[in-house]
């Protein structure tokens, strides 16, 4: 998808060549604590949390949006990469969030805001909960139901519950604001 939009994307963990690109990417799809352990064989966590920290792009999607969390109860209970404050719990609406659904933007000014009222297509069953500051956009599971985060921002770091890459024309609109935002600031 992001070869479609015009990006030159390299899939490595060797932190010379990452050291390269403009945006790290963390995709989704799997467990925490697997994505964890295998981080931390390939010594990516410390390399993650200085880039964090010298405010480089950062990209979550699904479970990559999970893993930049404090914690998570997936399978017991696991220390994420701590960027932005919250822990990851199971859904307490619902067991699974899987289909098409509505986001609903918080931060008008963010880089979500052309997305809002959009649906985009989801595959889940934990929620990250994070504190208000960080949450950038919400999807409810049920009209009148309390929202779930489904998005999540701390200055250039962006989760994204759902998948972009599924999601359609609107999942392409929503990634490459989110990539030319990052990029631009």
């Amino acid at each position: 998808m992001l070869h479609s939009l015009g990006y030159r994307c390299r899939v490595t963990s060797n932190p010379d060549v990452l050291d390269q690109v403009d945006v790290l990417l963390l995709p989704g799809v799997g467990a925490f604590a697997s994505a964890m352990a295998e981080l931390n064989r390939l010594n990516l966590i410390t390399y993650i949390q200085d880039q964090a920290r010298l405010g480089r792009p950062i990209i979550g999607i699904c479970l990559g949006m999970q893993l930049l969390a404090d914690s998570s109860e997936e399978y017991g209970l696991t220390a994420g990469l701590g960027l932005i404050p919250g822990c990851v719990v199971p859904l307490s609406q619902d067991r699974c969030h899987i289909g098409w659904n509505s986001i609903e933007v918080i931060d008008p000014t963010g880089p979500l805001v052309a997305g809002d009222g959009r649906a985009v297509y989801f595959n889940h069953s934990f929620e990250f909960q994070a504190p208000a500051e960080y949450r950038s956009a919400v999807a409810r599971l049920h009209q009148d139901a309390d929202p779930i985060v489904v998005g999540v921002q701390r200055g250039a770091m962006i989760g994204l519950q759902f998948h972009p890459e599924k999601s359609q024309l609107a999942g392409r609109q929503l990634l490459s604001s989110v990539i030319s935002e990052l990029c631009s600031a």
